[in-house]
């Protein structure tokens, strides 16, 4: 199987990522192979079926090492594994071995090794059946993180993992491009951006979540996640309005592509709330130029507030400012039609 990115055992905190649903079910069947494995064809994974396999049906250590661990039996499992991965280097039931042996940290609470040796299989046994098993563990083990579940420090349970957990999205992508599971590290990724108030990282992963499936049928929802994690970005009056424009074009669009998503979502008056927040930015601009002596500007900008707002209520103090001006302040050319902060449908200027 091709393709296949080796890693350090190492693990780096970073803010890379760029994940969805519910966790596959793993369960400790290890041994025979009854769940789904995947092989990497033409630049994407697919799912391979049942092909004749020359590989041992089982070993009597490892059977019952699961045995053990379906009984919450790690410690003995895990000793049985190490003894018998130093004794048996050649078997071609390593990769099995290897899976079982990071079960046996799962359930004794080490998750970060667990993980490690998950790395170990994908990377000395590429071609390995339970590849794709290894990495559905990675995944779970880094959404536990996510939730809440700690590293350990002196046998206590005290270490967020959370950036590491990121870390672990982003190479579980990489070692499985095109694969459901990728697809799910993606969207989990981006929902933790954004269930953390990270509105610039979740809106960047959102997009790329669309752009990288497109076909999804969590599409809408990303889309929606997106627009309003540009929203979230608008810090005042005082700052850049660019997150609102940005914000008010993606729901533009959707509640053009999903109109039964806008009529649920409510988005129609979320547009609204942008807009007065548009025609507060301008009056609050203008005011600006006001106060800096620059009354060229500030007309500028009053004049273009009545004509893209006409009905809003800063449109009413624009035209009150507006008639303590002096004429040499008037005699500029009004705005065009349109502008920045207009909004999508131009009103009519009376």
């Amino acid at each position: 199987m091709g393709g296949v990115f080796n890693y350090n055992r190492g693990m780096g905190i970073g803010r890379c990522g760029v994940c969805l649903m519910v966790v596959l079910g793993m369960g400790t069947t290890l041994a025979r192979g009854e769940a789904q494995s995947w092989e990497l064809q033409n630049g994407q994974w697919r799912p391979v079926g049942g092909e004749a396999s020359t590989r041992p049906v089982s070993d009597a250590t490892l059977d019952r090492a699961e045995l053990l661990l379906t009984h919450n039996g790690y410690v003995a499992a895990m000793n049985m594994m190490l003894t018998w991965i130093k004794q048996n280097k050649k078997s071609p039931l390593m990769d099995r071995a290897i899976l079982l042996l990071a079960e046996s940290y799962f359930q004794n609470g080490d998750r970060l090794t667990a993980f490690y040796e998950c790395d170990h299989l994908m990377d000395d046994f590429s071609d390995s059946p339970l590849y794709y098993r290894a990495l559905e563990m990675q995944y779970k083990i880094a959404e536990e993180f996510l939730d809440g579940y700690r590293r350990r420090l002196f046998g206590m349970a005290v270490l967020s993992a959370e950036g590491e957990a990121v870390e672990m999205l982003y190479r579980i992508q990489q070692r499985s491009p095109g694969s459901p599971l990728a697809e799910k590290a993606l969207l989990r990724t981006a929902d933790y951006y954004y269930a953390t108030s990270q509105f610039d990282l979740s809106g960047d992963t959102y997009t790329a979540y669309v752009k990288q499936y497109p076909r999804s049928p969590m599409v809408p929802r990303a889309r929606l996640r997106a627009a309003f994690s540009s929203l979230a970005q608008f810090r005042g009056l005082p700052y850049d309005a660019t997150p609102l424009l940005d914000a008010r074009t993606q729901l533009i669009d959707l509640a053009m592509a999903y109109p039964d998503l806008a009529k649920e979502e409510n988005l129609e008056d979320v547009m609204q709330r942008i807009d007065k927040s548009f025609a507060r930015k301008i009056l609050h601009t203008a005011n600006f130029y006001v106060r800096t002596h620059d009354r060229a500007s500030a007309v500028y900008q009053y004049r273009f507030l009545m004509q893209a707002y006409p009905d809003s209520p800063e449109a009413q103090e624009a035209k009150q400012a507006l008639a303590k001006m002096p004429a040499s302040a008037m005699k500029n050319s009004p705005p065009p039609t349109g502008g920045d902060y207009a909004p999508a449908t131009q009103p009519s200027v009376e």
